[in-house]
């Protein structure tokens, strides 16, 4: 069951654009690929930690059209809401990244979600939840 991860194609919506329509069909557009992956029926009620790393392409120095990584979390989040976690209260640990598709990797034991993200030609944004750590484990 965890950790599960998939990508979604294409470039996200921020939160805050005035083109509400948008942003509610990408948000469903999140929720159809997640639940399209998920092989789970029912959503985890357990703590989570959730990492979504959004991978853009455009040249360096031209990074100002690329949307924040928190204007994108929270649609990101509100669409998985029902399908893989019950509510996002039981989100205890989330990481946000951006990375330029322009840049050089080293993957090593590449997912085939991360696989797929990559071989997409396109800018994607990898989504991965694990089981949350244990906060006698943190610092």
């Amino acid at each position: 069951m965890l950790p599960f991860e998939f990508v979604v194609i294409g470039k996200p919506i921020s939160y805050q654009t005035k083109e509400r329509k948008r942003l509610q069909a990408w948000r469903e557009e999140v929720r159809q690929v997640a639940e399209a992956c998920w092989d789970k029926k029912t959503p985890i009620g357990d703590s989570i930690k959730v990492v979504i790393t959004h991978y853009y392409d455009t040249p360096y120095g031209e990074e100002s059209a690329v949307p924040d990584s928190d204007n994108i979390v929270k649609p990101i989040r509100d669409a998985l809401n029902g399908v893989i976690y019950v509510d996002d209260y039981q989100i205890t640990d989330f990481i946000s990244r951006r990375r330029n598709l322009n840049g050089s990797f080293r993957i090593r034991g590449i997912s085939p979600a991360l696989a797929q993200g990559f071989s997409s030609g396109q800018e994607f944004l990898h989504i991965r939840i694990e089981a949350a750590p244990d906060p006698k484990d943190l610092d």
